[in-house]
């Protein structure tokens, strides 16, 4: 189990070692163990992204992200949350 310690820490090194993101983004994004930031999970409910940023996007608060992107016709939360400016 050592490996699985080590790789534990470097990812909590990595992660302390990126701080905040650029300016306008909220806090600490997730991102990968490469550095990329993490994608949203398409079963996340629409009314948890509502009330993290502040938006109402019209649809029921339990539709999951993935089915709301499809509808949307979009390929992430970011496009959904540009169109729905």
């Amino acid at each position: 189990m050592p490996e699985l310690w080590f790789d534990q820490r470097l990812f909590v090194e990595r992660t302390i070692a990126m701080g905040k993101d650029a300016p306008g983004m909220r806090g600490h994004r997730s991102r990968n163990l490469d550095g990329e930031l993490r994608e949203k999970r398409s079963d996340t409910h629409v009314g948890t992204i509502e009330n993290a940023y502040g938006r109402d996007f019209g649809v029921r608060s339990d539709m999951e992200l993935g089915n709301l992107l499809r509808r949307e016709g979009v390929d992430s939360l970011s496009d959904l949350l540009r169109r729905k400016a």
